[in-house]
């Protein structure tokens, strides 16, 4: 922010300008299309309205100093056309820590096609031609749905799996794929850990992408931090869990930029970088990533709108709409086109503004309003302009124009011109990984409340009242029934708590889904991490609510019966966890996932054979499979056989009847039940075992999908992804 601050006089805005000299003519004279009989000047967006002729043959030399905030000149002058304004001073130095061997991306004829519902593909992209070089800016911008994001993707290798490519794109004049670490890709909305600090997150991320000693990535860390500007909030906690306030939107969007930086990225793409953030967030991030690009990295992004200036900060502009290129080339020549194709851009009003006003269908909606409104209240001709003629004399201007020749020109020598090959840097192996993923659940498990915690408090607050419920029962024969009963309740509703976890684990899950999207982890490391770092919280649950239940019921008092009781519930837990995450993978909707556990739960409960004998259930359905699969009758199976074999009751007084017929009244166990209940702990692990096979499977096939894209291989006429 200091950055910013110290060189605040020096931006000028077209609405401070504007309200200096009274003989400025009124932006409301200025109109978007050419009347007949008409030639309009160019209006600049300060001071002057004066268009000096000699500007064209300047905007071709590149002369004169420029009004970007960057070291170098990236577009040509306007302080011509901002007669009364004073050059911005480069960017200070003492952001720029390491320089970065950037790369050229260029793209020749690029067309992408997308198979949606309809029998047809539609053309997303048509024939795009544009470049990108290291150090610079390059912005995609245009309305919504024109296709800057498909771009984007299609730059980086990102499509889906439905998308057709077509044309060439080139990295450093090479027709290869993007290795791993030589690109950084930053979602326009991404996942973060709002339970670590700034630093703590960037580190767990260097260790889980950086191969090496612990030491080079700690420095490569403070590097991003330093890059990004978040020196300042490195040991606080980016927030938004547990109610807890942390970073705000412009420095959580900094945040996810810096854990892309961290592979030191020769090429940096961004979907809308800007998104959600206000005009000082906006300006403070486009400051911060121009001098990102001033060590050499080649940044390209995409972007809706901006101000004027953070549009003065652009290095070259992509202009699209409905897919096509209506512009290519350097800010200021963005300009000048609107300006020979008849749209000059109006006082007070931004760049972005007037280009988006000229070329998005959507208005036409607000004229035909403004038409009907404007019988009463007068002309509105400021408004006055048909889209679709403007987006064509637009597209016709630029293609027949000079602009259009020199991008060609330029694609041409980059593609001739072959650079360096770009090539991985390496990963952390298996090992590192899963160590890395599972200290780090562990970490955000014991700082969110929410997670297990509150999940131990309800556990213990079921015990509680089980067992008070079914407190004093004694040990005869006529507590059988009711024995069974509490062991049923207290298993099946403690599982049924469980599904507490469902926002947690889906949170986790989308910070994967972020982390495997850019190759920095996979499905196994994940599921294995998080299994690992769960395993002391369930056991600590499982301990504490099964001794309470089991001293307050009454149940056998011996060592050995009580820890197959807790190793009994413990293996339960893990079931229903895994059932948990395949859901919440499967899903990744925590309303969803929650609605469908509850019926799922309803429906093995009632197969667990206490509402019915499971020998009497209907064959069809309800025995096979659902009494086989519901995991709560081999746990509660287990438990009674632990409790009832080797006892017995008197019945009179000289006979007397063992606890397993005592229990088979009321209770289906096993025939051979003095071994069959270390069978159902082994059934239980086993389904443990194969919830989180469903759940890799899933995660594994997701992960496919989003990353169909990885395997496009850049600069083939014709490429089709699987």
């Amino acid at each position: 922010m200091e950055e910013i601050q110290s060189h605040s006089d020096h931006y000028r805005s077209s609405s401070s300008s504007a309200s200096s000299p009274a003989s400025r003519v009124p932006s409301s004279n200025f109109f978007y299309l050419r009347k007949p009989g008409i030639r309009r000047q160019p209006i600049s967006f300060e001071d002057s309205p004066e268009w000096e002729t000699d500007i064209e043959a300047k905007v071709e030399e590149g002369g004169g100093p420029s009004i970007n905030v960057a070291p170098t000149p990236a577009s040509a002058s306007l302080s011509k056309v901002n007669s009364g304004s004073v050059s911005s001073p480069p960017l200070p130095d003492r952001g720029v820590t390491r320089k970065i061997a950037g790369a050229s991306v260029a793209w020749k004829d690029l067309t992408v096609t997308i198979k949606g519902k309809r029998v047809y593909s539609d053309k997303v992209i048509k024939s795009s031609n544009g470049y990108a070089l290291p150090g610079t800016m390059t912005v995609i911008m245009g309305p919504s749905k024109s296709g800057k994001s498909t771009l984007l993707r299609s730059l980086a290798g990102r499509l889906p799996g439905s998308a057709r490519v077509y044309g060439e794109v080139l990295v450093n004049g090479s027709r290869s794929r993007l290795p791993y670490g030589s690109y950084g890709f930053v979602e326009r909305e991404t996942t973060l850990i709002g339970s670590l600090t700034v630093r703590e997150f960037l580190y767990y991320s260097a260790l889980l992408q950086l191969p090496g000693f612990l030491w080079k990535k700690k420095s490569v860390v403070e590097e991003a931090i330093h890059a990004m500007s978040l020196g300042d909030y490195g040991s606080k906690l980016i927030g938004g869990h547990c109610n807890m306030k942390g970073l705000r939107s412009g420095e959580r969007r900094r945040v996810s930029i810096a854990r892309e930086l961290v592979m030191r990225p020769h090429i940096l793409f961004i979907d809308e970088p800007l998104y959600h953030l206000d005009s000082v967030s906006a300006l403070l991030m486009m400051v911060t990533l121009k001098k990102l690009a001033s060590t050499g990295c080649t940044l390209i992004f995409t972007i809706y709108q901006s101000s004027t200036e953070v549009f003065g900060l652009f290095d070259r502009i992509c202009l699209l709409s409905n897919g096509n290129t209506l512009f290519f080339g350097e800010t200021l020549a963005c300009l000048q086109h609107f300006s020979v194709a008849g749209f000059p851009c109006p006082i007070m009003q931004s760049p972005s503004d007037h280009f988006l006003r000229a070329i998005n269908t959507d208005f036409d909606r607000i004229i035909a309003m403004c038409k009907n409104w404007q019988d009463e209240h007068g002309d509105l001709s400021s408004v006055n302009m048909d889209t679709a003629v403007a987006i064509r004399t637009l597209e016709t201007t630029y293609k027949a124009s000079a602009d259009a020749a020199a991008v060609e020109n330029m694609v041409m020598e980059l593609s001739e011109k072959e650079g360096p090959p770009l090539k991985s840097k390496g990963k952390a192996n298996f090992g590192t990984q899963i160590a890395v993923l599972t200290w780090r659940s562990i970490l955000i498990m014991s700082r969110d409340w929410k997670y297990y915690w509150l999940r131990l408090i309800l556990y213990m607050l079921m015990a509680l009242s089980v067992g008070t419920v079914f407190s004093g029962l004694g040990h005869s024969l006529s507590s059988v029934a009711t024995r069974v009963a509490a062991v049923f309740v207290f298993i099946s509703f403690t599982s049924l708590l469980s599904i507490s976890g469902v926002p947690s684990h889906t949170k986790e899950i989308q910070i994967h889904s972020c982390e495997q999207s850019n190759q920095h982890s996979g499905a196994l490391v994940f599921l294995l991490g998080q299994l690992f770092a769960s395993i002391p919280f369930l056991f600590l649950i499982s301990i504490t609510s099964s001794l309470v239940f089991y001293f307050l019921v009454g149940l056998r008092n011996e060592f050995s019966l009580m820890m197959y009781f807790v190793l009994n519930f413990f293996v339960c837990l893990l079931v229903n966890e895994g059932m948990v995450m395949v859901f919440a993978s499967l899903l990744k909707d925590i309303f969803w996932s929650i609605t469908s556990l509850v019926a799922v739960h309803a429906v093995m409960m009632l197969s667990a054979g206490y509402f019915r004998i499971r020998s009497e259930l209907p064959g069809a359905v309800w025995t096979y499979p659902i009494s086989y699969i519901a995991f709560h009758t081999y746990s509660i199976q287990g438990v009674l056989e632990n409790e009832y074999v080797g006892t017995s009751f008197a019945v009179g007084p000289e006979r007397s009847i063992s606890g397993e017929d005592a229990i088979r009244n009321v209770y289906n166990i096993s025939a051979d039940a003095h071994k069959a209940k270390w069978n159902h702990l082994l059934v239980l692990f086993l389904m443990a075992v194969g919830y989180r096979v469903f759940a890799f499977l899933v995660l594994k096939i997701c992960g496919r999908k989003r990353a169909s894209g990885h395997r496009v291989s850049h600069g083939n006429k014709h490429t089709n992804n699987p």
